[in-house]
């Protein structure tokens, strides 16, 4: 008999995570990869990844997008569910931890706070605008300290005297490191100074007027940053929860919020060998001028979006805009 599952992926500007989830919502293949400026080609990778890691008698039945290119790949995938990612996250969430009252997710370029009440979303708020609270600057930072960004956290750990970093904006906290390095402080001080700003830029930007209640749970790719997740402990007072699987849950609550809409067929994993291409023109047909982005599979047209009126509509089904 085939074990039925679901599929659900989360498609960021940094990095794309993919997951197949069973029936009971455990995880029987995962992927993480960087995004690299190219979500189908990523989606691709990450599709054909969790294909190799499913036995034959698995079937995907329902597919789930989310994340900033969610609705891209939801055409690509012909997802059934195609959802933000506060309400991803939130769900996935509270499938392995009920009791969370507050989400702290930091991904590669941007960071958000969730915060729940009796098993709903409350309140949150999303910060896109400052790098300075994201894996994209702390990546940027180790490659200028020459350290490889995944032994950040455990060098921070052996700091006794973390430097103080100017947190407002990466601008400033990048000068404020290089005139620290150059009087002499030490890369682990440095270092351990760089988890703090994070998390004060965070607190400071995201978390501002929130009122953050345990329990409390970290996520997106810099929670597996032990420096940062100790710097938040510090400031909040409290323990931070880092699930295994905290860089997973966008794509794990995709998969479980598609399970409403079961298909009739399985998922045809061969679509990360079709041919996928977008155009981007902008409508000349009235004032707005409008930027239509048109999707297309094998040179026919999938779906289109960007426009606001009638004028910018494309025929679907017509061939490939040269």
């Amino acid at each position: 008999m085939p074990q039925s599952a679901s599929l659900g992926v989360d498609i960021g500007s940094v990095s794309t995570k993919g997951v197949v989830v069973d029936q009971q919502g455990r995880i029987l293949a995962s992927e993480y990869l960087w995004t690299e400026g190219d979500p189908i080609s990523a989606t691709k990778k990450v599709i054909s990844s969790l294909h190799r890691q499913l036995s034959h008698e698995v079937q995907v039945r329902s597919v789930g997008t989310t994340g900033s290119a969610r609705r891209l790949i939801g055409t690509m995938l012909e997802a059934d569910v195609v959802k933000n990612e506060i309400t991803a996250h939130a769900r996935g969430t509270l499938l392995r931890h009920p009791d969370i009252r507050t989400i702290i997710e930091i991904g590669g370029q941007d960071s958000k706070i969730i915060l729940i009440s009796e098993g709903v979303v409350t309140d949150y708020a999303m910060n896109t605008l400052c790098a300075a609270g994201t894996g994209a600057f702390l990546s940027s930072q180790a490659k200028r300290l020459g350290i490889p960004v995944e032994e950040l956290g455990d060098m921070a750990l052996t700091s006794k005297n973390p430097s103080k970093i100017a947190a407002r904006c990466t601008v400033f906290a990048e000068s404020d490191m290089i005139h620290k390095a150059q009087i002499g402080h030490a890369k682990e001080d440095l270092v351990a100074g760089l988890c703090h700003a994070v998390v004060s830029n965070y607190l400071n930007n995201v978390g501002k007027g929130k009122h953050i209640e345990g329990p409390v749970a970290f996520q997106g790719g810099v929670s597996k940053n032990k420096g940062v997740s100790q710097a938040f402990q510090s400031e909040l007072g409290q323990e931070l929860f880092v699930d295994e699987d905290s860089h997973l849950m966008g794509a794990l609550g995709a998969a479980l919020l598609s399970r409403s809409a079961q298909r009739a067929k399985s998922f045809d994993w061969e679509i990360a060998d079709l041919a996928f291409q977008t155009r981007a023109h902008t409508c000349g047909g009235c004032g707005n001028h409008c930027e239509i982005v048109s999707f297309y599979r094998d040179g026919s047209l999938l779906d289109y979006w960007g426009n606001r009126c009638e004028m910018g509509q494309v025929s679907k089904g017509s061939q490939i805009i040269s």
